[in-house]
């Protein structure tokens, strides 16, 4: 874009979708201080009595036996439901990481559980392959991001976890469990998306296709052109989302396509001064709706449509450094259009809301647990700034989600129970009998995880 570019057109190039490709590990730590832990919102805290980073399974197996429960595991500290938060142990992965193996020939690579999405990338990269697909933010290590179901964008595409073709589990008790579709075929289809109730995710395998240069097209439009338009324009690029810009009647649609292999080319980055400017719009102009999607509508008039070339990993991922809270839930997509309007409509009776909102879209899996379990999906995802009221996107838009037949992001703000769950999983009672055999004990469960799979206090039995 040219340097005419609006506030908006930056929220099309800058937090709706320019990576930036300088991101070290240690940035994607989750925040810790004297032994305390909080999530990357601030909106979860704890203090565990213990921290463990082993550094072998022989460690990590001796050290689940005897640690003081219940046992979590923590990664980048991105999920915003209560996960991760215990009064025992927090069990850290980042020394089970790392790329294993690539088999070229058989499509896949083998990585240790705790590595970051972004570390992962970058070494796969170097060994001449790329992910199938990967989610819009790369801080999460992989065990989180498969145990919450993240995901990325494209009809053609499932989740993270719909990529796994084995994975290794080490259950509180020590035992080493290795499974795939074909070996032990319950237990994968309940690792796979587990909340990390089973026990501890140590090694995963994943399809992996060769590495490419995707081309990034990022445009506005009026809302009602977009809704029109959504299903020809998922089903024509690679990757495709909107973010919808409330109190302006118009949202970005950013396409990713593949190109071949060239020099990349990237506009410049704009950080996040965009949305510091949508917040400036928000606190000025709030109570005047009409008057904000004025100025809103003057300033998308001068704006120009951006494109970007790149690896694939530097297009697909970005660095968020403004925090939010965040609810997202996953409609069957022929709700998504129908849903995505009433959260609009309902996001725009309210003169405090100024982030965009994410619609993707997600190919149905096999996993049992998984959001898009036997069913292609949209995802809508709706966000609040940290620090900032952020109960209505649980109080005021659940029901919505609810009624359009939404299961909620398992790593993401819904106040969904048990009850709820059953009726949208059809293979609830199934997870629910692995995860006794695994975890007799209940060692993995925090109260927070036991309310959310209806279970007895004290024990691990269904109540």
């Amino acid at each position: 874009m040219t340097r005419r570019r609006s506030f908006l057109a930056l929220a099309a190039g800058s937090w709706l979708g320019a990576g930036l490709s300088a991101r070290g590990v240690a940035a994607a730590r989750a925040g810790a201080s004297a032994g305390g832990w909080r999530n990357w919102s601030g909106v979860e805290t704890c203090m565990p009595r213990q921290w463990l980073l082993p550094a072998s399974l022989d460690e990590l197996a001796q050290l689940l036996k005897t640690a003081p429960g219940p046992l979590r595991c923590v990664g980048a500290g991105h999920s915003f439901s209560a996960l991760v938060p215990t009064p025992g142990t927090l069990v850290s992965l980042d020394k089970l990481s790392g790329l294993l193996r690539v088999d070229r020939a058989a499509g896949t690579a083998t990585l240790g559980a705790g590595t970051r999405i972004a570390q992962a990338t970058r070494a796969l990269d170097e060994a001449g392959v790329a992910l199938m697909n990967q989610p819009d933010i790369d801080m999460q290590s992989l065990a989180g991001a498969m145990a919450t179901a993240t995901h990325g964008t494209g009809a053609r595409f499932g989740a993270m976890h719909a990529d796994l073709v084995a994975l290794q589990l080490l259950t509180p008790e020590g035992e080493l469990i290795e499974c795939s579709p074909a070996l032990r075929p319950e237990v994968f289809r309940a690792a796979q998306v587990s909340l990390g109730s089973l026990g501890v995710l140590t090694e995963l395998t994943l399809k992996v296709r060769p590495r490419h240069f995707l081309r990034r097209h990022v445009w506005l439009a009026r809302n009602e052109a977009l809704f029109a338009q959504a299903e020809a324009l998922v089903a024509k690029h690679q990757h495709f989302e909107l973010y919808l810009l409330p109190f302006t009647g118009h949202g970005a649609a950013i396409s990713h396509d593949e190109v071949p292999a060239t020099q990349p080319v990237r506009p410049p980055a704009q950080d996040e001064d965009v949305l510091a400017d949508l917040k400036r719009l928000r606190d000025w102009l709030g109570p005047v709706p009409s008057l904000r999607r004025w100025v809103a509508a003057k300033a998308i008039a001068a704006t120009d449509e951006e494109v970007a070339v790149d690896l694939s990993f530097e297009l697909l991922s970005t660095v968020r450094r403004t925090r939010f809270n965040e609810s997202e839930y996953h409609v069957p997509r022929e709700q998504g259009v129908a849903c995505l309007r009433e959260v609009l409509a309902l996001l725009e009776r309210r003169n405090d809301v100024f982030f965009p909102v994410e619609f993707r879209f997600v190919r149905g899996d096999e996993a049992w647990l998984s959001p898009f379990h036997r069913r292609d999906s949209c995802s809508i995802a709706v966000h609040a700034l940290a620090g900032e009221p952020h109960d209505y996107l649980v109080r005021e838009l659940g029901p919505v989600f609810r009624r359009h037949g939404g299961r909620p992001h398992w790593g993401k703000l819904h106040d969904m129970g048990a009850a709820d769950l059953a009726a949208r999983y059809p293979r609830w009672r199934d997870f629910l009998a692995v995860r006794e055999a695994l975890d007799p004990q209940g060692r993995m469960l925090t109260p927070y995880m036991r309310r959310l799979f209806g279970l007895e206090p004290s024990t691990g039995a269904v109540a």
